[in-house]
């Protein structure tokens, strides 16, 4: 089972203990990457496009529990007002 990302409105947190802030995320990653080769032969990355990405899971570092993370509404992320936003 995979799990969202957080966003800019969300954040992750332990159903077991309420955890906020500390987890071991496994993922699958598929990048392009530009290698620039000097003379000697050494490379050093220079550009990543990320193509796809994948969380298959997330552990809770406090309490080790797998795959019992949900995501909330981070603090100050305030839902949409009706309307066009603007007061007039």
């Amino acid at each position: 089972m995979s799990i969202a990302a957080p966003t800019a409105e969300t954040r992750w947190r332990c159903t077991l203990c309420g955890n906020l802030t500390r987890f071991d995320v496994t993922r699958s990653s598929r990048v392009t990457d530009f290698l620039h080769f000097d003379l000697s032969g050494e490379s050093k990355v220079e550009e990543t496009q990320v193509l796809s990405e994948t969380i298959e899971s997330v552990r809770c570092r406090w309490c080790n529990a797998v795959d019992q993370v949900e995501l909330v509404a981070r603090p100050g992320a305030e839902e949409p007002a009706e309307g066009d936003g603007q007061q007039g």
